[in-house]
């Protein structure tokens, strides 16, 4: 791993990523980018007027102070640092950055339901993911001593997720980890015989040619039924595959039944299709 993008809005939440983000870089001797998209308008930034052309300095000028201060923090000492200040259009801009700055990784913060609470509009996260080529790590909570000691890839293990799992198997090696599967089996019309979720489990083994840990799960429900699991197993990490369509609030939505919203703030790293 050489770099890694963490979007920061100067939110408590995308400075939990930042924490998370410097300690894997120390582990991996790798570097951060930082980045920050101001939102400032088109016509002010193009406008020659005093009031504008001093507005967009301003928003400028504030966003370099708070990069600065970031670049100060204890925990950042001793790691190759870049920052970028762009203006936004598009979420897919996370993307293209990621790529340009050729990072092997994208570290961001949520709070679950809207991401970047305090600059931007909607669920940002979930755009990010969305669009995002590079996994993606979402951060919800401050994790004073991160580790990672045993991930768990939620998955309906289909041919498709083979290339996913390989991509988790390289970060399981990273981190020294154990990697294994859970295959929920969802009450309801989804709902497979158990013979037949056994049949999906052996083709699966066969395509990805290898003897591999799948687990089997009954619940009501996928998505409680993936935390419930997780929390159960004691998993650091859960990786799930994105198709780009229904992103990370397929599965991390606030809207979790009581039981299991305190484990929804486990670590989760997405892995597009």
């Amino acid at each position: 791993m050489k770099k890694i993008l963490v979007p920061v809005d100067f939110s408590k939440y995308s400075e939990y990523a930042l924490e998370v983000a410097s300690k894997i870089a120390k582990q991996h001797g790798a570097g951060i980018v930082l980045l920050h998209m101001i939102g400032v308008s088109d016509s002010v930034l193009a406008n020659s007027e005093i009031a504008e052309e001093a507005e967009a300095k301003y928003y400028l000028n504030q966003a370099k102070e708070k990069i600065k201060q970031y670049t100060e923090k204890e925990y950042m000492k001793e790691i190759p640092l870049e920052a970028i200040i762009q203006n936004y259009k598009d979420f897919k801009e996370v993307n293209t950055v990621a790529q340009e700055q050729h990072c092997d990784l994208v570290v961001m913060g949520s709070h679950g339901t809207s991401g970047f609470s305090d600059l931007f509009v909607g669920s940002n996260t979930e755009k990010v993911v969305r669009s995002s080529e590079l996994p993606v790590l979402v951060i919800k909570k401050q994790q004073r001593d991160f580790t990672i000691n045993k991930m768990v890839l939620a998955c309906d293990l289909k041919k498709e997720n083979i290339p996913i799992y390989k991509k988790a198997e390289t970060f399981a090696a990273l981190f020294s980890a154990s990697l294994e599967i859970v295959y929920v089996n969802a009450s309801g019309g989804n709902f497979m015989g158990r013979d037949n979720v056994e049949k999906r489990i052996e083709l699966f083994k066969k395509e990805l040619n290898k003897e591999i840990n799948v687990n089997l799960y009954d619940h009501y429900s996928v998505e409680r039924g993936i935390l419930d699991y997780c929390f159960k197993k004691g998993a650091d990490l859960l990786v799930i595959p994105t198709h780009g369509r229904k992103g990370l609030s397929h599965f991390v939505v606030g809207s979790l039944a009581e039981n299991v919203s305190n484990h929804a703030e486990l670590p989760v790293m997405t892995i597009k299709l």
